[in-house]
């Protein structure tokens, strides 16, 4: 029987980060992995390497560049004739992108010694001792492995819904919509959440009409108020037809389209879509991963249940990233994974859940970190908030990407920062500095005297800061010491 030190089960980014780690620290590490590419070839990265995070991006940089050059070049002066669209040379870059980075991940296994186990892992019965797992080879027979810890990070899949069963091609998932072969001319998509608006904002660029079918009633709901209002009218600006309050009732072929049922504020509705995407969400994956006398157990929404430090009720067996409680975020998957390794290596990291980033990867980008005003005033506690305008920025005017806004909130009698809140260009790169800042208990005076470059789109983060205490330079301010 094979004897590790760290078992890893899974090998997206949560168990890949485990596992690289325990390595470091000089444990013994195995991660087994069931995924396979669409070759047929075993693949390391999870979801996100595979068919979430990084493929997505790719088509949501390539279809911006393409919405770039046909409408917005020609106002900095520069022509650049008919365009074409070539989806197979789009997609074939998506999944070189992929292919480098998957690779990228074998080849950090190799070079920090974790071996790599293609095939399906479970837990087995908890006993005095080690733990052991099964380990199901794609191509062998199934073998006992045995480790004094194991790290669960099996991810997440798609949820499904039963009024839109998926059929090849035509009814898909978020795998599916990210391997059309030709742009549809009309496509569904039931959901305006994360996942829904990045594929409808791909194939709305691209030339799709896209009508987005959403059950709540208000937008983006777990944004910040005043910016998810600003996105819905940007995003519908841009084309996308977003239809609030609606319940899907059934979706099923005919002749060659898809016919959708849905209720809304004006009874029953009918729409006619060429494909349809299903992106309402994602669900754990725990199919086949424990014994049922594991000793791990699962919370009332399919969870494993663990503790702040990613213990399960299980001695010596960890559970982190999309299969835990907290947001299904690549991030904050890695930062548990790390933290697991480190405290079975006798370490005693904590990973801060108050400060963990949220990006939707749209044109304008959509970032946060903290407390929203909502959640503030629910709460009872008392606030200030600093605001600033990207078309108020010399960096962003220049560029000719000048929509949205930054807002801080900041507590009213100590001014530390509580929440920072992003619609503009490159969201998910500013929305760091703002996690820094929380990281190190920053007030929002603390961020308004460092010192920012000129011109940046950052100075539209010091600029807001400057606004809590109603300070800004570039605008005029609402509020004044």
């Amino acid at each position: 029987m094979d004897n590790y030190d760290v078992i890893v089960v899974g090998g997206g980014p949560a168990g890949y980060a485990a596992a690289i780690r325990a390595a470091q620290l000089g444990m013994r590490t195995a991660c087994i992995d069931k995924s396979v590419a669409k070759d047929g070839t075993p693949t390391l990265g999870g979801t996100c390497l595979n068919w979430g995070c990084i493929p997505s991006k790719a088509l949501l940089d390539a279809s911006h560049k393409y919405v770039e050059a046909r409408e917005g070049l020609g106002t900095l002066g520069i022509g650049t004739g008919p365009l074409t669209l070539d989806i197979a040379t789009m997609m074939a870059h998506k999944d070189g992108v992929v292919g480098k980075l998957t690779a990228g991940i074998g080849g950090l296994f190799e070079g920090n010694g974790v071996t790599a186990l293609a095939g399906h892992g479970k837990l087995l019965a908890a006993q005095p001792g080690n733990r052991h797992v099964e380990f199901v080879p794609h191509d062998g027979e199934p073998q006992v492995l045995e480790a004094t810890h194991v790290v669960l990070a099996p991810g997440s899949v798609p949820v499904d819904i039963a009024p839109a069963p998926l059929t090849e091609e035509l009814i898909v998932d978020s795998t599916g919509a990210l391997e059309f072969d030709s742009v549809p001319a009309r496509l569904g998509v039931i959901g305006a959440g994360v996942i829904g608006l990045e594929l409808g904002s791909v194939w709305g660029r691209l030339g799709s009409e896209v009508v987005m079918l959403e059950a709540l009633p208000d937008f983006l709901p777990m944004a910040d108020r005043r910016i998810g209002r600003d996105a819905l009218r940007e995003f519908k600006r841009q084309g996308l037809d977003i239809r609030l309050g609606t319940r899907v009732m059934s979706a099923a072929v005919n002749d060659g389209a898809v016919e959708v049922t849905y209720q809304d504020g004006d009874g029953d509705q009918t729409l006619t879509v060429d494909k349809l995407i299903v992106a309402v969400g994602r669900r754990p994956y725990t199919e086949g991963l424990l014994a049922a006398d594991s000793g791990v157990n699962l919370d009332e929404r399919g969870f494993l249940y663990v503790n702040d430090l990613c213990a399960t009720d299980a001695p010596n067996v960890y559970a982190v990233g999309d299969v835990v409680r907290g947001p299904m975020l690549a991030h904050k998957g890695m930062e548990e994974g790390v933290m697991v390794a480190e405290r079975i290596a006798g370490h005693k990291p904590l990973v801060n859940y108050d400060c963990v980033p949220s990006v939707i990867y749209t044109h304008p980008e959509i970032a946060w970190v903290g407390r929203t005003e909502d959640e503030l005033k629910a709460a009872g506690d008392d606030y200030r908030i600093g605001t600033f305008s990207f078309g108020a920025t010399g960096r962003a005017l220049a560029a000719n990407d000048a929509t949205g806004m930054v807002k801080v909130v900041a507590d009213a009698e100590t001014d530390r920062i509580l929440g920072v809140h992003v619609f503009g260009p490159q969201a998910s790169e500013l929305i760091a500095q703002a996690v820094i800042a929380m990281e190190f208990d920053a007030s929002a005076e603390d961020l308004g005297l460092t010192m920012f470059a000129h011109p940046t789109l950052s100075e539209a983060v010091h600029e807001a800061a400057l606004g809590v205490g109603g300070n800004a330079i570039h605008m005029l301010n609402r509020q004044r010491k």
